[in-house]
């Protein structure tokens, strides 16, 4: 995909016939002429602005913004229903840039009518923008397209991705309370030692007696905090940037996949969420007309997930020789006995969309049930933890006094 950058222009404003001057920012120039038109001005010349210095666009690991199943859902169900209405692509795509919020997804849309118009087809507008668009929407864009459907592949795409919405907004719902809490209680902790226990520590000082093992330990750490807390933050930030560099590289996707689907708690749900969504997506595209083998390599790199593209992989070679669906998912210990009990039956009925789509419908239960319960579960862990943890430190702290009055009791 082409990198968004700046552009100046000249351009005619047909309202009062001048000539407009001005920047813009698009994924090329082609895509820049076609947002000055879509404004309703005449391009004149437009050309890109140098990045060098300051100008030089600067992106963080992780913090570069990519369009949402949300956002990718209300687009399909927008363009959807244009086109359902018979409004021409063109003036469906100028509608939608006009409508749509998105940072990112607005500059695409404007390129890919700017492509469309130099006589490119939809579908392969869409994919120079694989960024913004994913794999799987492009399949039933491509295959609504040649098929006259498209209207009908795009309200499709939309559903899915509403599913896929509601999904991660379950999740995100049971996982930000425990999250933050335990954000405040590592910022409550940290505080404690940097500037509590020193004034302790002065304390301790006059008292003339040797302190306690755990209260030696304490002053200690909070005695070199003016370089462990550096070290820490330090630590974190490489950590983090080498996480969203290496993070779906092969070697760390087989060591950290298999991790995630046996954890303890998330383990269950992260398997639950990747059973709904392949058989969400592989419904979904087997249902719009997408070739199996096809439909299932897609599928498999949706997942997000190694050990499910390797089962993917396996069900592909099994086609492909003739043989079962459902043989290769019973083998792999990601799918749940009734996944490949129930794609058989689908497979000898002739029913497997409908069946793929009842297995996604129980497991988007099951999601909602296991986050419902994931807060009740994390709340009580988080509580008792944080407690223990702030009790043994205050007890370090007082030990000393205690201690005192001891020996001065027995004088």
């Amino acid at each position: 995909m082409p990198v968004i950058q700046e552009y100046s222009y000249r351009a005619v404003d047909p309202r009062g016939g001048s000539i407009v001057k001005g920047t813009i920012e698009a994924a090329s120039e082609a895509a820049a002429a076609g947002k000055l038109r879509v404004q309703g001005l005449t391009p004149v010349s437009v050309a890109a602005l140098s990045k060098s210095g300051m100008h030089r666009e600067i992106k963080i690991p992780g913090l570069t913004r990519h369009v949402s199943a949300k956002n990718l859902a209300i687009f399909a169900k927008q363009m959807a229903g244009l086109i359902n209405a018979g409004l021409p692509l063109m003036r469906t795509l100028s509608i939608l840039i006009e409508q749509t919020d998105d940072k990112k997804l607005q500059p695409a849309l404007v390129a890919v009518q700017a492509e469309v118009e130099a006589g490119s087809s939809f579908s392969a507008a869409l994919a120079r923008h694989p960024d913004i668009f994913p794999p799987l929407m492009l399949s039933i864009v491509r295959v609504g397209e040649t098929g006259g459907f498209l209207g009908a592949a795009l309200g499709s795409i939309a559903e899915n991705y509403r599913k896929e919405a509601e999904l991660q907004n379950k999740i995100r719902a049971a996982t930000t309370y425990p999250t933050i809490v335990l954000i405040v209680a590592i910022l409550g902790v940290l505080a404690m030692v940097t500037f509590i226990v020193p004034i302790f520590e002065n304390m301790f000082a006059g008292l003339g007696s040797q302190l306690p093992l755990p209260t030696q330990i304490l002053v200690a750490i909070s005695g070199n905090m003016w370089w462990i807390l550096p070290l820490l933050v330090l630590s974190i930030a490489i950590a983090w940037i080498w996480w969203m560099r290496n993070r779906h590289t092969e070697r760390v996707r087989k060591v950290v996949d298999p991790i995630k689907l046996k954890m303890p708690v998330f383990g269950k749900l992260n398997t639950k969420m990747a059973v709904a969504r392949f058989s969400r997506n592989l419904s979904m595209m087997l249902d719009a007309g997408v070739p199996i083998i096809q439909a299932l390599g897609i599928v498999g790199q949706a997942s997000n997930n190694y050990k499910i593209e390797q089962a993917v992989t396996a069900v592909q070679d099994s086609i492909r020789q003739g043989k079962s669906f459902a043989a290769p998912l019973a083998r792999a210990d990601v799918f749940p006995p009734m996944v490949s009990q129930m794609v058989s039956v689908g497979e000898e009925s002739g029913t497997l969309v409908d069946m793929l789509a009842s297995i996604a419908d129980f497991y988007e239960d099951e999601v909602e049930t296991a986050t419902s319960q994931l807060s009740a579960t994390i709340e009580p862990v988080l509580i008792v933890g944080l407690g223990v943890l702030i009790g043994a430190m205050v007890i370090s702290l007082y030990l000393p006094i205690f201690t005192l009055y001891g020996e001065l009791g027995q004088q």
